[in-house]
């Protein structure tokens, strides 16, 4: 499992007393903040890179990354940032990991039946960051082996995506002799509970929904011990916990929350992904026929996506038609709706609806992307341009638009100009040796003034002074994981 990671950077929990202490300030923390955000950074490149898992979806990870803000807002440490994205996995899982980046299985998202218990599950992996928890079962003498960690679970990923490497076997050897130290403490446990709790409250989602979706959990797998749940092998579920969060829960009085459209959006974007396109246009169509759904305009979105899966566009086009019908709009339509007519050949009014989509719902990355990817396809180059250096002006650490940037570039005949945006991409991605490699290649290109030159030369300089003041050890690594012409923007 991938969160084998996480078990890379923890050594044994501590033992404390029974009840629930308070478990520390984050000053007597052994690993530094920075020193977490560092190796967050460094793991969650590579599972971007070679997780095949990885879900580079933005429209699901706007979604999640909105959700999950709405919980983090509510916290006490403003300095602290936060990055969710989801792992396509039928396994219900999720973990949070060094520096603030925390991972969600599509199974869990799946398995819940509420923005509320999915929003439960996300505020009990913040309280895992918020209260430091990976970084203090670190033992004092480990804050010495960070890079060995850090190199272990880079390895853990090449191993998972990669059996054939030699070091895989050892690396898994590895894995399993550690897997035994994943769980968190149960003080961690029900800390993370508490806090949780908080801050569903705060951000104005149902408490009730976590301890409806723990039991849930909980109960499947004693019906189902041999597929019993990963959350709960990696998050133990007592007695005593449960019965503490009800207690804590059952405090509070109860108010109905309305779920939010784009969860029930993701639901079925995330369920038209799942099995063969007929085995999903089978499900969407029974809740339709059978009127079992919670959402009208969801079931007709996810049954056009599977449609689309299975090359009926007109047909998908129809039932997009209907999830329209409820006066329901979101920046998911329109995207599908341009995508079903490129597929059919119009690119021409793909290119107005997202355009008309660009104007209604600018802050949708997922709209910018698709008409960069649109306009560079159809040679509108200048017009992608314009708007991939207006975005960057918003979004400065936006790698995508980089390689839309590049991309566009390329198509001008800029070559000097194409390595320099693929190096910034690369560069963001925390891959500084083929960032390094691109300026190189920039300083070779026949085009370019004086003025983008020097730009060349001061940036090559900046990131090698960066490479040169890494420990040798991680330069290794990074060479080690060189991807250049391996990234791909998914379009």
């Amino acid at each position: 499992m991938l969160y084998l990671l996480v078990l890379a950077l923890v050594l044994p929990p501590p033992i404390f007393a029974d009840g629930l202490p308070d478990l520390g300030e984050s000053s007597q923390v052994e690993l530094s903040p920075f020193a977490e955000r560092s190796i967050g950074e460094a793991v969650m490149n590579d599972i971007r890179l070679h997780e095949p898992t990885y879900l580079d979806d933005p429209e699901i990870a706007a979604y999640l990354n909105e959700l999950g803000h709405r919980l983090t807002a509510q916290t006490e440490d403003a300095h602290q940032e936060f990055e969710f994205f989801v792992l396509h996995d039928a396994t219900v899982n999720a973990f949070a990991m060094p520096g603030g980046y925390i991972g969600v299985h599509s199974g869990l998202i799946l398995l819940t039946q509420s923005e509320s218990e999915l929003a439960s599950v996300l505020a009990h992996e913040i309280s895992h960051i918020t209260q430091h928890h990976l970084a203090r079962q670190l033992r004092p003498q480990a804050q010495s082996q960070m890079l060995a960690m850090l190199s272990m679970a880079a390895a853990l990923i090449a191993a998972r995506s990669r059996p054939d490497l030699a070091q895989g076997a050892l690396m898994a050897g590895q894995g399993a002799a550690i897997q035994t130290q994943l769980s968190y403490s149960r003080d961690f446990e029900r800390e993370a509970d508490r806090i949780g709790i908080r801050l569903l409250e705060r951000a104005g989602f149902d408490i009730y929904a976590m301890e409806t979706f723990f039991g849930r959990m909980e109960k499947n797998t004693r019906l189902y011990e041999a597929n019993a749940q990963s959350y709960l092998m990696t998050h133990p579920l007592t007695s005593d916990r449960m019965a503490d969060m009800a207690n804590r829960i059952q405090a509070h009085p109860y108010h109905q929350v309305v779920d939010s459209p784009a969860y029930w959006l993701v639901r079925a974007k995330l369920t038209a992904m799942e099995g063969t396109p007929q085995e999903a246009i089978t499900i969407f169509r029974t809740q339709i026929n059978d009127r079992k759904f919670n959402s009208e305009s969801a079931a007709h979105y996810g049954l056009a996506l599977a449609l689309s899966r299975n090359k009926n566009y007109k047909g998908a086009e129809d039932e997009l038609l209907a999830a329209r019908r409820n006066k329901m709009s979101s920046p998911m339509f329109e995207t599908l709706a341009a995508d079903l007519k490129l597929k059919q050949n119009d690119p021409a009014a793909a290119l107005a609806i997202l355009q008309a989509a660009q104007a209604k719902y600018p802050q949708s990355r997922a709209v910018v992307y698709q008409l960069l990817d649109t306009q560079i396809r159809n040679g509108r180059l200048p017009q992608a341009l314009q708007l991939s250096s207006r975005e960057l002006q918003s979004y400065t650490a936006d790698p995508k638009l980089y390689e839309f940037q590049a991309r566009t570039y390329a198509g001008m005949g800029k070559v000097m100009l194409e390595h320099r945006a693929q190096a910034e991409a690369y560069a963001l991605y925390g891959q500084n040796v083929a960032a390094i490699e691109q300026l190189l290649l920039a300083q070779k290109a026949p085009d370019g003034d004086f003025y983008e030159r020097s730009q060349v030369d001061a940036r090559l300089r900046a990131l090698r002074a960066i490479e040169a003041a890494k420990p040798r050890a991680e330069q290794g690594r990074e060479q080690r994981h060189n991807w250049k012409g391996e990234h791909h923007d998914g379009f």
